[in-house]
């Protein structure tokens, strides 16, 4: 007696899932296909993202290399435009691409391209940060001492990885204008500040000690 009615239970199982099939069938079908689809679809994206990686690895190898022979203009070139394709590469290549120019004698150029990197907002702040202080120290010989402080203010703030270089320039910047004392504070706290790295404090108490005779 059990066995008929496991053989009609089956059965109602059997048409319970004839009827599901025949009404929700066409949908399970296409979730099916478009989950291929979408898994299809971020393998080859994933490949295609790893080609170009690879392909900007190449070519910012090749650019080092054009460097190394002395061929910067060229470089400069390979460089910036890696820089402005985005990806892996781009902020190495950005600061490669800024250090030649510097090289170069092309201050102004440099200090441009150090600009876009500051001005980028996928990249790591602290790297905008050091951006924004290169750009500075590019300018910073022709620049409105005044715009020199007021752009660094940001980095001089506690906890800010560049603080000890940008308050040695904005005191530098307190020099050209004739702020000595400003100038002595500054030079002061940084030879004081344990924080500090060594070589910056070392030279921070020299110009304290000449500013205050």
């Amino acid at each position: 007696m059990s066995d008929i009615f496991r053989e009609i239970d089956e059965e109602l199982r059997r048409d319970n899932l004839l009827k599901l099939w025949s009404r929700y069938g066409r949908y399970i079908i296409a979730i099916a296909v478009f989950a291929l689809v979408v898994a299809g679809g971020f393998v080859a994206w994933r490949d295609h993202q790893l080609s170009e990686r690879r392909a900007q690895s190449t070519r910012y190898a090749g650019a080092l290399t054009l460097a190394r022979e002395g061929k910067e203009a060229d470089a400069v070139k390979v460089f910036a435009a890696i820089a402005h394709e985005g990806g892996g590469y781009a902020i190495l290549a950005a600061f490669e691409e800024a250090a030649l120019l510097a090289k170069s004698g092309d201050r102004e150029a440099a200090a441009a391209a150090y600009d876009r990197v500051a001005a980028a907002s996928e990249f790591d702040p602290d790297l905008r940060g050091r951006a924004v202080l290169l750009s500075v120290m590019q300018r910073m010989p022709e620049a409105d001492a005044q715009t020199t402080i007021d752009r660094l203010a940001p980095l001089t703030a506690s906890g800010n990885p560049w603080r000890p270089s940008a308050i040695e320039l904005t005191a530098l910047a307190r020099l050209k204008l004739q702020d000595k004392s400003g100038a002595l504070a500054l030079f002061k706290s940084l030879a004081d500040d344990p924080a500090t790295p060594q070589s910056l404090r070392a030279r921070a108490a020299e110009m304290a000690t000449a500013l205050a005779s």
